[in-house]
């Protein structure tokens, strides 16, 4: 029973000692509180005399279990693992993903051999791919490894190449963007370019091929291949700096303002990309433990390969 005239939240809060405000909060967004059967949506409103519903749900468990996830594996010792991630997969558990991850998967393909320095949660993951994003990842078996993959990721002294497909083409077609990153000051959901603040980012680009050039002399093509290399590895890097040029990459729903022109829009229909179009397909580095050079070079998958193909009839 609530009092009524308080703040609901607080008020729900006062009545049941064993969940927090904050989870009170949490637990009306996802729409799990009611009063006579209706759904309340707003924690902020004054209760009312009335009999509160509130279901919890089961607590899920902290350490990921193991997934019997198929894995495309391009390199595997004692050590360490390299894999061509999916589209779709995200690195390891977070809110709203729970399971499917590239941790669920490593748990159950390596056992006991995954190195345990990341925590429970994150187990060998030294560096990420966002979910939509595909392509080469390394992942630690043991914790030498995973000590010195880390040094070599903070030393920035990896090898990363990506390949996007974007709106348009930055110009000039090859350079050095180089900014501070940092969350955006009016979506702190995001990503941005800052004057101030932030962290170095530093991305060389080339645009590979050009496609949908108009006749006229030095018009914008509708859309370009860029290969990007990563001389840092900020939070959604690729995606912001070519968003900054005024070319984000196709498919992005974060970064990607403004609109396609109509062809490129009906060949991402066609295609059936509903991702950012971004593949890792370079991942070099010196192994940590036998000093080994390694080298691994990836095909984009089948969606960006199909999008590109109509690009290029353009």
């Amino acid at each position: 029973m609530t009092v009524a005239g308080q703040r609901l939240d607080k008020a729900l809060a006062d009545a049941v000692p064993d969940l927090s405000r904050a989870r009170i909060q949490a637990l009306i967004a996802d729409g799990a509180v009611r009063l006579n059967d209706a759904v309340v949506t707003n924690g902020s409103a004054k209760s009312v005399v009335g009999a509160y519903e509130i279901t919890v749900p089961p607590v899920a468990s902290a350490i990921p279990l193991p997934q019997a996830i198929p894995l495309t594996v391009l390199y595997e010792d004692a050590d360490l693992i390299v894999i061509d991630k999916p589209a779709g997969m995200a690195a390891h558990p977070a809110p709203g993903t729970a399971d499917g991850t590239l941790v669920n998967a490593l748990l159950h393909h390596c056992g006991d051999s995954l190195s345990g320095i990341g925590g429970v949660a994150r187990p060998g993951i030294v560096h990420r791919l966002d979910k939509d994003t595909s392509g080469v990842m390394v992942a630690a078996k043991s914790d030498r490894a995973h000590a010195g993959l880390s040094k070599l990721f903070a030393a920035h002294d990896i090898e990363r190449t990506y390949i996007a497909l974007t709106r348009g083409a930055p110009s000039p077609e090859r350079g050095r963007i180089e900014t501070q990153i940092g969350r955006s000051t009016s979506d702190r959901k995001k990503m941005a370019v800052l004057k101030s603040g932030g962290r170095n980012a530093i991305t060389d680009y080339v645009v590979q091929a050009r496609y949908g050039v108009p006749a006229k002399a030095g018009a914008a093509p509708l859309a370009a291949r860029v290969a990007c290399t990563l001389h840092t590895g900020r939070t959604h890097q690729i995606r912001v700096h070519m968003a900054s040029k005024g070319s984000p990459i196709l498919g992005d729903a974060v970064y990607g303002s403004g609109s396609a022109a109509a062809p490129v829009k009906a060949a991402l229909a066609e295609a059936g990309l509903t991702r950012q179009a971004l593949h890792a397909a370079v991942l070099g580095f010196v192994h940590p433990v036998t000093g080994e050079a390694l080298r691994f070079e990836t095909a984009p998958p089948s969606d960006m390969q199909r999008l590109e193909t109509l690009l290029a009839a353009l």
